[in-house]
């Protein structure tokens, strides 16, 4: 099994050629461009979480991946009611980013815990 570390690079990997894919169109690009920066992102949030120097600097910053990952889907979900992408090209990303979503919602639960129980 991959580390998150792996996983949040392999995703922003995956959203750069899932861009580069795109349609030469204004609306896909658009669309594109946004889901690039959101896509991207969540690994850099993610190490700078890892690197945090507090419980509550590691939670803003997984929580700042959370955001980054949330608007990632709502950029996937709009390429495929757009019918700019089809299901079955983005169905493993969407899926892909649900996962690394639950993921990181699990380690800011756990922090928050973590953080309380030392007070």
């Amino acid at each position: 099994m991959k580390d998150l570390k792996s996983r949040t690079k392999e995703f922003a990997l995956r959203i750069i050629r899932l861009y580069t894919a795109l349609p030469k169109s204004t609306e896909a690009q658009v669309i594109g461009k946004q889901l690039l920066r959101s896509g991207t992102s969540v690994g850099a949030h993610y190490r700078e979480g890892i690197r945090a120097r507090s419980d509550a600097e590691f939670i803003s910053k997984i929580e700042g991946g959370l955001q980054e990952l949330e608007e990632s889907c709502y950029w996937l979900e709009l390429l495929l009611e757009a019918e700019i992408m089809t299901e079955k090209q983005l169905s493993d990303l969407m899926h892909e980013a649900n996962e690394l979503i639950a993921i990181l919602i699990t380690s800011v639960k756990n922090a928050k815990a973590k953080k309380r129980e030392r007070k």
